[in-house]
């Protein structure tokens, strides 16, 4: 269970030592790397590599390192993964210039893709199915067009902090 900085006080205790909340606030820089559990790791290579343009860094029996621009992506063979379509909206978003969208995605399209969504947000959109099961979405887009759009049609109850 988290905890909020109502039961944690301004200050934690760690061995034995009080340090103020304020010390941990800033300590994480970002996304280090994504991994995700794969039935075959070389249709799963061959899929985000050839397909999507992810770039090889090593393979083992187990698994893979691949990276698209900052991304660094582990592919992970685990036999226990569940390929059926979780019910929930969990996904991964991959960013595409807004002139390059509509080739890429018809690219994907005739390559048989499943889409799973169809797109209902700023921005152009397109929703997909890796050979696994994970749900991806190709977005043009970024936080901020997200959020000046949200200024403009803002979600129920929405409340900006900038």
């Amino acid at each position: 269970m988290p905890w909020t900085t109502a039961q944690l006080g301004t200050s934690v205790r760690i061995l034995s030592r009080l340090v103020p909340l304020s010390y941990f606030l800033h300590m994480l820089s970002g996304l280090n790397h994504l991994t995700i559990a794969v039935l075959d790791l070389d249709r799963s290579v061959n899929f985000y590599c050839s397909l999507l343009g992810f770039r090889l860094h090593a393979t083992w029996r187990s698994g893979a390192y691949l990276s698209l621009a900052e991304l660094w992506l582990c592919l992970s063979v685990d036999p226990s993964r569940n390929s059926q379509l979780a019910p929930d909206y969990t996904h991964y978003a991959l960013s595409v210039a807004e002139d390059k969208f509509d080739i890429f995605r018809d690219q994907l399209s005739n390559q048989g893709l499943v889409e799973w969504r169809e797109n209902r947000s700023e921005g152009k959109s397109f929703y997909f199915l890796d050979p696994d099961g994970h749900k991806l979405e190709v977005h043009v887009g970024d936080l901020d067009s997200r959020l000046a759009q949200c200024r403009l049609l803002p979600y129920e109850n929405m409340r900006f902090f900038d």
